[in-house]
């Protein structure tokens, strides 16, 4: 049989168990039609690019399916049909990878690299502070300084 990847979005006002719900509706369909689920994976709620449907957020769920393109037309027909569901995408791929997604090994890198320590000092605070009249327009410059012959920039006393 055909293998398939199907990401879904649902609502940001669903729980996760009902993002597992629509799921295991999809898996228990499949499994009586003779397919399987191979890889599925929770991505958890993550921020639209876009508002879709007054939503700014949504659940995301990753499926791995071996199944036949009938079924996979019925699922896609059931889903557009829930409410929950805000999008899906279904593609069809040689072989599906058994190792997490890039989405959930970049979030587990995330999390490694939380922490770097202690901030290091910044630009001006190693230093000395600046006040208000350390600003440039502030500081003296060399054309308007009184030279020893007495002339002051353009004024001559």
């Amino acid at each position: 049989m055909p293998l398939y990847e199907t990401v879904l979005i649902a609502r940001n006002d669903v729980t996760q168990q009902q993002v597992e719900g629509i799921a295991d509706g999809i898996a228990s369909q499949l499994e009586s039609e003779g397919g399987t689920v191979k890889k599925r994976e929770y991505w958890g709620l993550r921020g639209l690019a876009y508002r879709i449907n007054k939503n700014r957020k949504g659940h995301y769920m990753l499926l791995g399916l071996d199944a036949q393109p009938s079924f996979v037309n019925e699922m896609e027909r059931l889903l557009g049909l829930n409410e929950d569901v805000l999008r899906f995408m279904t593609i069809r791929v040689e072989a599906i990878e058994e190792a997490p997604s890039a989405i959930l090994s970049r979030k587990s890198d995330d999390r490694e690299r939380s922490f770097r320590g202690p901030k290091p000092a910044g630009r001006f605070e190693s230093g000395r502070r600046r006040g208000f009249d350390d600003r440039e327009e502030f500081r003296a410059r060399d054309e308007f300084l009184p030279r020893e012959d007495g002339f002051r920039g353009g004024v001559e006393e």
